[in-house]
């Protein structure tokens, strides 16, 4: 399925790249596999994320098909689960707290952010989507993963996958499956100027 869904630019958004308005985050996922070059292809996009002293404090759990994707799915809050099990690639995000030093890492979510971000750009640059959640059982993925509480902060929940079609949705949901619009340009940046 080739379709092009985004938002049509406003003026404030002259200028900025279409990748950046063509993103979106769907809820309706083919099955269809990826192929374990396009994982590493995403993966290695987060891989040269920016990050303070070069940290790279991000850690990706993923999982793709049989009883591993089984136990990644039961992580989902159910709200989630009735889409993103659609999706054939199912990551956890987790930012480590210290560095190999034990010094904290202050911007580690910050960090991790980035990478996440550089994944979902490379996906949209395949011609993929993505979807991440905070609806995770986030007790459960440091429990399960073996992610140990004072080492990581477990962050979200992220689908991958190519666009499905929506009427394999709930019927709920199937309404809610277009792309949304953002905040004016003028709330979420502001020149400070001094009083």
């Amino acid at each position: 399925m080739t379709q092009t869904i985004g938002r049509s630019p406003s003026l404030e958004a002259a200028g900025v790249d279409p990748m950046f308005l063509k993103r979106w985050s769907t809820r309706a996922f083919s099955p269809e596999p990826l192929s374990q070059t396009e994982i590493d292809t995403l993966f290695e996009a987060a891989r040269w994320a920016p990050s303070s002293s070069n940290s790279q404090p991000w850690l990706f759990l993923y999982a793709t098909v049989g009883p591993e994707r089984e136990i990644f799915n039961s992580l989902l809050r159910p709200g989630n689960q009735t889409w993103a099990t659609a999706a054939p690639l199912l990551v956890f995000i987790a930012a480590r707290k210290a560095g190999a030093e034990g010094r904290v890492l202050r911007t580690g979510q910050f960090d991790t952010g980035a990478a996440w971000m550089s994944i979902a750009i490379q996906a949209h640059k395949m011609g993929l989507y993505t979807h991440a959640m905070g609806g995770i059982n986030i007790d459960d993925v440091h429990d399960t993963l073996s992610l140990p509480r004072d080492e990581f902060d477990v962050i979200a929940g992220l689908a991958i996958g190519r666009l499905g079609e929506a009427s394999t949705l709930p019927e709920d949901l199937q309404a809610r499956e277009k792309p949304n619009d953002r905040k004016p340009l003028a709330e979420v940046a502001k020149l400070w100027k001094a009083s």
